[in-house]
């Protein structure tokens, strides 16, 4: 049952929310053209920053698995700009989603998702890198925000 404790699982999850909401209580709209534009750039930049940090922690030779263990701690590429690319990448795309589908009111789902990955993953996550690379993780973590 581990595997249904992943990241993209919650975010097919809040996705389903959002799109379930769109389909069964279609309530007001975004705007005509504005939101379907920002939708898909927000979709297409949370795809792209996932594809990166992925690539990056690839190249890094180290765990994408949120439960394991890293082998290094990456601090370069995406990784430099934002401590978690990859829960920011899956934010964007579930904000991005919400306005393109015109799903008003599951726009408090966008804070709830981040809030449940911050809980279930970035504090277990923080914690295992600050036990592993002390000093090193210390350092990023004051240069590179966890967001933005």
């Amino acid at each position: 049952m581990k595997w249904l404790d992943m990241p993209p699982v919650w975010l097919a999850a809040f996705l389903s929310l959002a799109w379930v909401q769109k389909t069964v209580l279609p309530v007001g709209s975004f705007g005509p053209v504005w939101a379907d534009l920002l939708g898909g750039l927000l979709v297409g930049g949370g795809l792209l920053l996932v594809a990166l940090a992925v690539t990056e922690m690839r190249r890094q030779r180290t765990t994408v698995i949120p439960h394991r263990e890293a082998d290094r701690l990456v601090t370069t590429g995406i990784f430099s700009r934002t401590r978690n690319p990859i829960y920011l990448g899956d934010s964007m795309i579930l904000a991005g989603m919400v306005l393109y589908w015109d799903a008003v009111l599951a726009l408090p789902l966008i804070p709830i998702f981040v809030w449940v990955v911050e809980r279930r993953f970035i504090a277990q996550e923080e914690a295992r890198l600050r036990r592993k690379f002390v000093a090193q993780y210390t350092r990023y973590a004051q240069q590179t925000r966890r967001w933005l």
